[in-house]
């Protein structure tokens, strides 16, 4: 069987035209009073910088590459929206329910739907004592997509999570930064492995990570802008927001790039 997949009128004209298209998760969108208006930020920062967002979402046994207008107020509004990662999408897809998508359930949907970028403002990682391991972590050893994110939250094993992208061949790459961020926090004192400055080189080195015949994603950090930047919890809201449209902004710039040096 396939999986039904439903494009927004933007996305699918996007993709017809050959213009660069960014998922996005939809979780954004059950996190509280201004989600809504969160996800149109977000939007608005891929849009900005060249590319058209896609944001992923699960409703009636269908996933949606790109939620139009209404979705975005139904998905905010709706009571009992599940989050999904990875592992759930089978069960909400062969139940016919509603989804808002992690970072692992999206990287499904833009692999199937022929994305290439996905921008998120964080990922999961390994819990401090390795407790346990993210989806997303995961689904970055499966899904042939270039993930743009700010790193990953310092409460957890940042190192750990470092050991295990490396041994899982998945390339970390840090855009125009040495360091790999800790989400709003900036840095998380650990080195990236690799430092990429110019879009160009990003684009040939995403395309030559699957061109070696690997299977698995291609991880670009980005760090919140340092007036962004927070070193405690006083004022999260605002600066995940902040992180959120930074790393969208830097998703469609290279997503822009990468359809500008690899358009037929």
């Amino acid at each position: 069987m396939r999986i039904p997949l439903v494009y927004s009128e933007e996305v699918a004209e996007a993709i017809t035209a050959g213009q660069p298209v960014v998922a996005l998760a939809s979780d954004v969108l059950r996190s509280g009073v201004d989600s809504a208006e969160t996800a149109r930020l977000v939007e608005d920062a891929v849009r900005a910088n060249g590319s058209v967002p896609a944001t992923i979402g699960v409703d009636k046994g269908r996933i949606l590459v790109g939620l139009s207008e209404t979705d975005i107020e139904r998905f905010a509004s709706m009571q009992g929206v599940c989050v999904l990662d990875s592992r759930d999408l089978p069960v909400v897809l062969a139940r016919g329910t509603t989804g808002a998508t992690t970072v692992s359930a999206s990287m499904v949907a833009a692999g199937l739907a022929g994305l290439k970028f996905l921008s998120s403002a964080e990922i999961g990682g390994v819990h401090r004592g390795a407790r346990r391991l993210s989806p997303d972590l995961v689904q970055l050893t499966r899904s042939q997509v270039a993930v743009v994110c700010a790193g990953a939250r310092n409460t957890l094993d940042l190192g750990l999570t470092l050991e295990f992208l490396d041994t899982h061949g998945v390339p970390v790459v840090a855009y125009r930064s040495d360091d790999f961020p800790a989400f709003y926090f900036g840095t998380s004192g650990l080195p990236s492995p690799h430092r990429v400055d110019d879009p160009r080189v990003m684009a040939r080195a995403i395309e030559s990570h699957w061109a070696l015949g690997n299977p698995g994603s291609f991880l670009v950090t980005t760090p919140t802008k340092p007036a962004d930047a927070i070193d405690d919890e006083t004022d999260s809201l605002k600066a995940t927001t902040a992180v959120m449209v930074n790393t969208a902004e830097v998703a469609g710039e290279l997503a822009a790039a990468h359809a500008k040096e690899f358009s037929s």
